[in-house]
């Protein structure tokens, strides 16, 4: 009797074990699996391309410039064409895309085309993007919902945690890395822009991860893949150091790009009519900076700032450009500027002629073109 209970027990024990075991190793019920099955029609590639315009000189010019008070001939402006490749992920059943704002930083100009997972590739609108998170929010048009990542229940974020980070490194395509939360509400500086409140983790992420989900084995979303820190600021090569930015900060942020509230500018009772409605600080032309700048003299009024996020700057306004004709009138001092812009409301358009009018040799040649603000 007494072995017959033995034989019976050893038979149930080595039974169990088989059954923990064979469960522990079917890969369609790991948690991981699970998890990236949920999210994955949600994940996306995105593609960019445009065309980026510098002016180019001639080596000669500093010489040319100093002897014989002007270039040896106009600057040429050259084309490059500039690619980019980043990841995202569908926020929303109508095709709303969440991404790094540095993947699709020039997207107003650029065309974007994004590739779900199931291979279909459509063409995005940019909608808005916020420099200072690196977040932006783009979309594309089906004739059906889109799977999407929910955004009303994130992750809790969790030292110690697994985190699955799901992107498109290298342009390979949307592939998967595994890892852990390693810390929470990190500060690092990125070429002098400082980012605040960032998630760590040791999951691998490469170019082309930016803009890709960050989930835990629930599918819940940790947060977006930003930046990968290669080596410290005093050149340390490292590992496992990868940044992203929480899901809390991802879901207001997208409120804000859903329902932009428009606040109000109040400008201060010294402020030109210049800044307030189109971003522009202006000076008046003094010989010395018409002979610096190696333009004309008596003509215009010279920019030498452009406020960001203005309409100036979005339409291609720098410093040392100098404005000619503002409507129909020429211009050649910043009184005469304010006199004209000082009833200038809000929506209203103004035509500028900018540009540089320079005497190379007794000529005068006019690299100018007319442009239309519209005064925020």
């Amino acid at each position: 009797m007494r072995q017959n209970i033995c034989k019976f027990l050893t038979i149930a024990i080595l039974a169990s074990a088989c059954t923990h075991a064979g469960a522990q190793t079917e890969p369609a019920t790991e948690p991981s699996v699970v998890a990236v099955g949920k999210v994955w029609p949600a994940v996306v590639n995105i593609n960019t391309e445009g065309t980026i315009r510098r002016t180019v000189s001639d080596p000669f010019d500093s010489f040319y410039n100093q002897f014989f008070g002007g270039p040896m001939r106009p600057p040429r402006e050259m084309r490059q064409k500039v690619k980019s490749l980043g990841s995202g992920f569908i926020v929303d059943p109508d095709g709303y895309i969440v991404t790094n704002q540095h993947v699709v930083e020039r997207a107003a100009d650029l065309k974007i085309q994004v590739t779900t997972t199931d291979g279909k590739t459509y063409d995005a609108k940019y909608i808005a993007g916020d420099p200072k998170s690196d977040l932006a929010f783009i979309k594309i048009e089906g004739k059906t919902p889109f799977p999407h990542i929910s955004l009303t229940d994130i992750s809790p974020n969790l030292l110690g945690e697994t985190v699955l980070a799901l992107g498109n490194p290298l342009g390979y395509g949307v592939s998967v890395s595994r890892g852990i939360l390693s810390a929470l509400d990190r500060t690092i500086s990125v070429e002098d822009v400082e980012y605040k409140k960032l998630i760590q983790t040791d999951a691998a992420i490469n170019p082309g991860n930016s803009g890709g989900p960050l989930i835990d084995l629930s599918g819940k979303l940790i947060g977006i893949s930003s930046v990968k820190m290669a080596f410290t600021p005093q050149g340390v090569p490292t590992q496992g150091l990868g940044f992203g930015i929480p899901a809390s900060v991802v879901r207001d942020k997208i409120e804000e790009f859903k329902h932009p509230q428009k606040v109000p500018v109040i400008a201060a009772a010294n402020e030109s009519s210049a800044r307030r409605s189109f971003g522009l600080e202006l000076q008046d032309l003094t010989p010395d900076l018409t002979d610096a700048f190696g333009i004309a003299p008596d003509m215009g009024v010279l920019v030498t700032d452009v406020e960001e996020d203005s309409p100036a700057k979005s339409a291609g306004f720098k410093r040392g450009l100098v404005i000619y004709k503002i409507g129909r009138y020429d211009i050649n001092s910043t009184q005469q500027v304010e006199t004209l812009l000082a009833n200038v409301k809000p929506g209203t358009d103004a035509d500028f002629v900018v540009g540089a009018v320079r005497r190379i040799g007794g000529r005068q040649i006019e690299q100018v073109q007319k442009v239309s603000l519209t005064a925020r």
